[in-house]
């Protein structure tokens, strides 16, 4: 497509996400936008927009731990959204419903505040995250109305 050409991109979904999502301040391209729905993703910009197919038996969903600061969000805009802890290590502990294990790693959140996570389609439970500044948890869900951008993280 001739927007990803535009923007230096390439690859299905999951390799512009995961290209997008590490990115923040200055490194964002500002006149694109991408905005991760449940089953696509959607690229806009002056010239033109474009939507790719989300995996069929993946959902991506965007977590932003904070302790001040948040925003309100439901789709993840991999171009504008901030969480307000950027490069900071975070615990991140995400069960199922039904009490399985789904992502249990240390890892750090990404220059835009943000931790990226792929799971499973059509499942539910909770997201935990503890940083030095505290812990908390958010329920979430890998429907087709589900949102992919959890900014609701309040850590205490």
């Amino acid at each position: 497509s001739a927007i990803l050409a535009r923007h230096s991109l390439s690859g299905d979904a999951v390799a512009i996400v995961d290209q997008l999502e590490k990115l923040g301040g200055s490194e964002r391209p500002r006149d694109l936008k991408a905005s991760v729905r449940p089953n696509e993703l959607q690229l806009s910009d002056a010239d033109g927009a474009a939507t790719l197919p989300m995996p069929a038996d993946r959902f991506y969903l965007s977590v932003a731990p904070y302790a001040h600061d948040t925003h309100e969000c439901y789709f993840h805009s991999l171009t504008t959204c901030q969480g307000e802890m950027s490069k900071r290590q975070v615990h991140l502990k995400i069960t199922g419903a039904d009490g399985a294990v789904i992502v249990d790693e240390d890892t750090t959140t990404n220059a835009n505040g943000f931790v990226g996570t792929w799971l499973p389609r059509g499942s539910s439970g909770t997201v935990e995250g503890t940083t030095a500044d505290g812990r908390g948890s958010q329920p979430f869900g890998t429907g087709p109305e589900d949102k992919t951008c959890l900014t609701t993280l309040k850590l205490t």
